[in-house]
């Protein structure tokens, strides 16, 4: 039984070890992964703090970093203060797109928000990356501290 059981771990070892090596017809490389994959430059966007009503707006940029063409489906803020854009076009192997997220900076006081992207990566068809920072309480005009006469 012993002989039986070491045989076909042999067998199993020596087929697995095979199949890793690269191959001539295409197939990928031990550790490489077959299929589109989400490479993002940063995972956290720090905006430090921000006027009120100042610029909101970041880039992420993603790359493709698999071997097949890469489609960010979907692209959602946690809420409705933060609005990503993004192309729907597809993304070649080696390509960047990027994702633009604007951030409503008529809301003083500290953020920090996140934006799902869901794409067909196979290493993370849904990754999250974040925005930080705090935005400046509105700015007191004249016209608001002067009282009205009548």
């Amino acid at each position: 039984m012993k002989k039986v059981v070491f045989t076909l771990s042999l067998m199993l070892v020596a087929m697995l070890g095979f199949n890793g090596f690269a191959q001539e017809n295409g197939q990928p490389v031990v550790g490489q992964t077959d299929g589109p994959v989400l490479t993002v430059d940063k995972e956290l966007h720090d905006y430090g703090t921000v006027d009120y009503a100042g610029d909101g707006t970041c880039v992420f940029t993603i790359t493709n970093t698999g071997n097949a063409p890469l489609i960010i489906e979907l692209c959602k803020g946690s809420c409705g203060c933060t609005v990503p854009t993004w192309s729907k076009d597809p993304i070649a192997p080696g390509a960047s797109t990027q994702i633009v997220v604007k951030y409503d900076t008529k809301r003083p006081g500290p953020f920090n928000k996140q934006v799902t992207i869901t794409s067909n990566a196979v290493n993370a068809p849904s990754k999250i990356v974040k925005i930080k920072g705090s935005v400046k309480p509105k700015p007191v005009t004249e016209t608001e501290t002067t009282p009205p006469t009548n």
